[in-house]
C-alpha cells in the first residue's frame, strides 16, 4: 500500500439496530474475521446513543478503532427533550460524531445552518467531525450533484481553523445509494471525491485537503468495497447494512488493508 498523508477509515453505521446484549458477541466474531491492526488505517463504530459506552469499552482493545455518535445538538445543554449533545458523547470516551447524515437531511429537516453549528459544537467539544453530504437522484438526473454537495461542504466548513481542519473527515453519500442496493459506480466516486478535495484546498490549503480523509458511503458491501477503495481520492468507505455483520464488515475492513500501493 502506497504511503498516503491521511489514513483510510473504515466506518460502521449501525443506525438504529441492535442492543446493548448485542455487542459482545459482535465483537467476538469480528475479533475472529478482522484483520489486525496496522498504521494508516482506521475503523471506527457509530453506533446507537444508548450503546456508546458499551461500544467504547468493546473496542478498547484494538489500537485502530474509535467510536463516535451519529448525531448531536448545536446546544452543550438546554430544554432539548430527546438530543444528545456533544459534550454528552464525548464523556462517553467517544471521539468522533456523524454530522448530516443523509437520512437526518432527508428524513429529520437537517439543513446545511444546522449541520454548521452542530459541527462547530462537536469541535469545540473535542471530537472528530465526519460531514456528510450527498445528492438526491433528481439532484444528480438534473446535473447539479457535484454543485449540490460542494455548496453543502462549503457551508458547514468555511471558517474553520487550520487545527480544526485537521480534525475533519468527509464522507460523501449519494442519497439515492442510501439503503437501496445502488452504488454509485467507482468512478463516479472518484470524480466527486476528486472534487471534494479541490473545493477543501480553496476552502483551506492544499497541503491540509490532502491530510482530510474523504470516504464514500452508500451501499458498501464486500463485493464492491475493493473496486471503491482502489480509486485514489477514496480514503475509505461509510458502511450501513452490511456493518451490522460482523463477517461483512470484517471482509470491508480487509479490502482496505489489501488495497494496492
Amino acid at each position: 500500500m502506497s504511503e498516503r498523508p491521511r489514513p483510510l477509515v473504515i466506518a460502521a453505521n449501525w443506525k438504529m439496530h441492535k442492543t446493548a446484549e448485542d455487542v459482545g458477541p459482535f465483537f467476538q466474531a469480528f475479533d475472529r474475521e478482522a484483520p489486525a491492526p496496522a498504521g494508516g488505517i482506521e475503523v471506527a463504530f457509530f453506533p446507537p446513543f444508548p450503546l456508546l459506552s458499551v461500544v467504547v469499552g468493546a473496542v478498547a482493545h484494538r489500537a485502530d478503532a474509535s467510536t463516535g455518535g451519529q448525531d448531536c445538538h448545536w446546544e452543550d445543554e438546554g430544554p432539548w427533550t430527546g438530543e444528545v449533545s456533544a459534550p454528552m458523547i464525548a464523556a462517553t470516551g467517544a471521539e468522533r460524531v456523524l454530522i448530516g447524515h443523509s437520512e437526518r437531511r432527508l428524513h429529520f429537516g437537517e439543513t446545511d445552518e444546522r449541520c454548521r453549528r452542530k459541527l462547530r459544537a462537536a469541535l469545540a467539544a473535542g471530537l472528530s467531525p465526519m460531514l456528510c453530504v450527498g445528492e438526491t437522484l433528481e439532484e444528480r438526473d438534473a446535473g447539479r450533484a457535484r454543485s449540490v454537495v460542494l455548496s453543502q461542504l462549503s457551508k458547514a466548513i468555511d471558517d474553520l481553523a487550520r487545527a480544526e481542519y485537521r480534525r475533519l473527515s468527509i464522507a460523501y453519500e449519494p442519497v439515492w445509494a442510501i439503503g437501496t442496493g445502488r452504488t454509485a459506480s467507482p468512478e463516479d466516486a472518484q470524480e466527486m471525491h476528486e472534487a471534494i478535495r479541490g473545493a477543501l484546498a480553496s476552502l483551506a490549503t492544499p497541503e491540509l485537503a490532502a491530510e482530510i480523509a474523504v470516504l464514500y458511503g452508500g451501499s458498501v458491501k464486500p463485493g464492491n468495497a475493493a473496486d471503491l477503495l482502489a480509486r485514489p481520492d477514496v480514503d475509505g468507505a461509510l458502511v450501513g447494512g452490511a456493518s451490522l455483520a460482523p463477517a461483512d464488515f470484517a471482509s470491508i475492513l480487509r479490502a482496505a488493508h489489501e488495497r494496492p500501493g
